[in-house]
């Protein structure tokens, strides 16, 4: 962040204006704002406090005269002092203005108001102050309640580790765990943002150790973890989503944490759907990128809707994205990669649009619009013309499967034939051969004639071990999708649970 001639970060009025809208967090929009600017601001902090700390107090007035407003709008806002890190580095902040040896009554004015504010943010948080009051009454917690049995479930959680440590002989190889309410839990997520950080690495841990590819083990862990119902406050939710981007990203997408994200937003969705009262929140405030019809439209998974109609709200789920990501000129909303990522949320649409394509009475021509779903679905990098190429790709594939379901014999030579090359022998994108192999999966779970050769198919594509995983992975979410749809294949789920119950034995 470029700074000015003078010294301070160059956004300073920005802040100055946001900490007087904001006016401590008296309103829910303020608290949202301050929640979702937070990390933004203490990097501010962080960088007025380097521009300070090689001045003297006398310097830092003359030159900065708005400097004490600033602070002690910071200092007075309970969502930005409610968080350790903030505390830190307002208090550093501070100490710069103070004077060692004053000179005149001005100067030690200023260090008795320094020393006032210091004091403030010292003691802020014990339950005797009104501020903390001000700060659990928006949360919805009462802090007489709050502090003291914050502090018992401590005390007894400890007395109850160190019983177990001594009848163990201190084994420190199993998890001790503090046991607090889900409402103290939430409150800590909502103002140390640590904590929530440490369970979503906790997550992702599991996620890559034995849980890997069990999606009913990650759906007890994240309900166990209580983070869906936690992401029902949205400060909570965009910080979870953001941590998903970011691992999202830094995988390359890896199909683990595509389908982790997609038993979160179910379980989160289970979790609005509990509360009793009316939602308190719009699902604009948690998709804040993505046009609220095009969430209502993905929120409808279709549970309830006979198999053979699917195939509708799938296309008008595609025109939606369609227009959302190759129209730009009516003002569409976000970028290409918003409009993936809230696909991605209810990625189970993808594969619904594979089984219909597969499973759907034979037409002239595959629906164009689940062909352009399912090239969507590859990843947000592939512009108009790639994604073109994959749906000529896929549409050729699909020709020579569907042949083959008329076949009256078949061989796994015949499926890896069906398969084929890409256009003009030119290898193919590995988002679309990773597509091609579902299309082949969803086959053999489907074609009568498919389930005799589906050990030997599987042997002839799973030449890697990650090749090898990207199955197990997909018939681990088929089934797992099923369950959620009530989906009445007695065949194919035999054969699913079979194959994925050997294949987890050769991994």
């Amino acid at each position: 962040m470029a700074q000015d001639s003078l010294g301070l970060p160059s956004d300073y009025q920005f802040w100055m204006r946001k900490l007087s809208i904001w006016d401590r967090a008296s309103t829910l929009e303020a608290q949202q704002d301050t929640c979702l600017h937070l990390p933004q601001f203490q990097e501010f902090l962080r960088q007025m406090y380097e521009a300070l700390k090689d001045m003297d107090s006398n310097t830092i007035i003359e030159r900065f005269p708005t400097i004490g407003q600033l602070l002690a709008k910071t200092c007075w806002n309970p969502f930005i002092l409610a968080y350790d890190e903030s505390q830190k580095i307002l208090i550093w902040c501070l100490c710069c203005l103070i004077k060692k040896d004053p000179q005149n009554s001005g100067e030690s004015k200023l260090n008795s108001w320094t020393r006032g504010l210091l004091s403030h943010i010292l003691s802020a948080f014990r339950f005797d102050i009104k501020e903390v009051d001000l700060f659990t009454q928006v949360l919805g917690y009462a802090p007489t309640d709050y502090y003291p049995g914050l502090l018992k479930n401590m005390v007894l959680s400890l007395v109850s580790e160190l019983r177990e440590n001594h009848l163990n002989g201190f084994n420190t190889q199993r998890r001790k765990k503090i046991s607090l309410p889900k409402s103290a839990v939430f409150c800590l997520w909502l103002r140390h943002l640590p904590s929530l950080e440490s369970t979503m690495l906790h997550l992702f841990e599991k996620l890559i150790s034995s849980e890997r590819n069990f999606l009913r083990r990650i759906e007890c862990f994240m309900k166990d973890s209580s983070l869906p119902e936690a992401a029902c406050h949205p400060a909570i939710f965009r910080a979870v989503d953001e941590m998903f981007r970011y691992a999202l990203l830094e995988t390359d997408g890896a199909p683990e944490v595509l389908a982790t994200i997609q038993v979160f937003t179910r379980c989160f969705v289970e979790a609005l759907e509990e509360e009793d009262k009316q939602p308190k929140f719009t699902f604009k405030t948690y998709f804040p990128y993505a046009s609220p019809s095009l969430v209502m439209v993905l929120l409808q998974y279709p549970k309830d809707i006979p198999q053979g109609l699917w195939h509708q709200p799938l296309k008008h789920l595609s025109e939606m994205l369609k227009e959302a990501v190759e129209d730009q000129t009516h003002g569409s909303y976000g970028s290409p990669f918003e409009s993936w990522f809230l696909f991605v949320h209810f990625g189970g649409w993808a594969d619904i649009a594979a089984e219909q394509l597969l499973t759907s009475e034979a037409e002239a021509e595959p629906p164009e619009a689940l062909l352009w779903l399912l090239a969507f679905s590859c990843g947000p990098g592939a512009g108009h013309q790639q994604r073109a190429q994959t749906m000529v790709e896929v549409k050729a594939v699909l020709s020579r499967l569907t042949k083959l379901l008329r076949s009256p014999t078949l061989s796994a030579r015949d499926l890896q034939a069906a398969a084929g090359e890409g256009r003009d022998g030119d290898p193919r994108p590995p988002a679309c051969q990773q597509l091609i192999r579902r299309l082949l999966l969803n086959f053999l779970l489907w074609a009568p004639g498919g389930h005799t050769i589906a050990r030997e198919v599987i042997t002839l594509m799973a030449q890697t071990d990650a090749v090898m995983r990207e199955i197990i992975g997909f018939l681990d979410q088929t089934l797992y999708r099923w369950d959620h749809l009530c989906v009445e294949a007695p065949r194919s789920r035999k054969l699913a649970r079979e194959l994925l119950t050997e294949l987890r034995g050769q991994a």
